[in-house]
């Protein structure tokens, strides 16, 4: 089960773990996969916090994802991170920041504590994103960088494997992954549609070979519906190099959602996401609830362009983790469809060890409908 990419980074499983939560990333790492913190949000300081946790909470070598779009407003401007920000909130119609928040007034939503004020635009931009690549350049236990939407900038990619560290970037289709590969990068994540979070429109049986065999011999992680360890062997026969996943570690005892939050995670089936750009402003696998479809309604106002859309629900963002227990028809949950099989809250090395057990009885099933010779 050991690939090159578990020699590189010095783990024992290629199993890779997207989250927000500290305490997941140090759990996966501890258990033998690697943890990646998701760091679209935090500022460089917040990420010092929640770095300075990880290295005290863990030996192993662990990653940090950030967002970088091909495309999004303001990119070219040569403006600070705070200069930028202004700029774009200009150019949010108030009508959108409005409706954002009757949604949450209508499903009795708190308002932020006085004097509590939102960022709107935290990553996102390269702008934002640069502070967050230095930040994370800052601890050796730090082994890659991934970026969630397109090809990194040269300039991040070259400032990352000066350190000795690896670099990759998601995709979803073979033209993506060979913009990633032309840049250089030393691994791609092929996502499929069934994927939480911002992904494409491809089956993700379909799309991990086509990338596979597009970029080879460039290592491969597959991404997308994968929640078990048959799904894992699946994607290790076809030729990936690990696997990639995020919705599997939501409702961990680790993860530092709340109970409210966790449940309707077990409660969810597969059916129950969609993909809206109602958060965003590109499309991302989330659960259907009241927020998603008022959006899509003909007599509301339509999303707006990435990141000018998270400016006006960076607020709502907030709120909703603050008080999940109170907004649960609106909260922002981004999850994939493997969320169908979440049916409990259990303990993360329990998830892994699981997982690798699945996988090997996957093998030896295979294994043994081979003729005997």
């Amino acid at each position: 089960m050991r690939t090159e990419l578990c020699e590189r980074l010095g783990i024992e499983f290629p199993i890779f773990a997207f989250t927000h939560c500290r305490d997941v990333v140090a759990a996966v790492s501890n258990a033998g996969g690697i943890g990646v913190l998701g760091c679209v949000g935090f500022s460089p300081e917040q990420m010092k916090v929640e770095m300075d946790w990880i290295d005290d909470h863990t030996d192993k070598p662990y990653g940090i994802d950030i967002v970088i779009p091909n495309k999004y407003e303001g990119k070219g401007e040569d403006l600070d991170p705070d200069a930028l920000e202004r700029k774009l909130s200009e150019m949010v119609p108030q009508e959108h920041r409005d409706f954002a928040r009757k949604l949450l007034a209508d499903a009795g939503v708190p308002e932020l504590p006085e004097g509590e004020k939102t960022r709107e635009l935290l990553g996102w931009t390269a702008a934002t994103a640069w502070p967050q690549v230095e930040q994370a350049l800052t601890s050796d236990k730090v082994k890659l960088v991934a970026n969630a939407l397109g090809t990194p900038p040269a300039d991040v990619v070259k400032e990352i494997q000066g350190s000795g560290r690896l670099v990759g970037a998601l995709c979803g289709s073979p033209k993506q992954a060979l913009a990633h590969k032309d840049a250089g990068l030393d691994f791609i994540i092929a996502q499929g549609t069934e994927g939480g979070g911002h992904t494409g429109d491809v089956g993700s049986v379909v799309l991990w070979p086509q990338v596979i065999d597009a970029v080879a011999p460039l290592p491969v992680l597959a991404a997308g519906g994968i929640g078990n360890g048959r799904q894992m062997a699946a994607a290790m026969a076809m030729g990936a190099a690990g696997v990639w996943t995020g919705s599997l570690w939501l409702a961990v005892e680790e993860a530092a959602a709340e109970p409210a939050e966790k449940q309707t995670y077990v409660n969810a089936t597969s059916r129950d996401t969609v993909r809206s750009r109602s958060w965003t402003g590109k499309p991302c696998r989330m659960l259907r609830n009241d927020w998603t479809n008022a959006w899509e309604r003909d007599d509301t106002p339509d999303p707006l362009g990435m990141p000018l859309q998270f400016m006006v629900t960076a607020e709502a963002v907030s709120r909703t983790h603050r008080y999940a227990d109170k907004a649960v028809s609106v909260a922002f949950n981004p999850v994939g469809q493997i969320v169908g099989e979440v049916k409990a809250v259990e303990p993360v090395r329990d998830v892994i060890m699981r997982m690798v057990e699945e996988y090997v009885d996957a093998v030896e099933h295979l294994n043994a409908l081979q003729p005997e010779v």
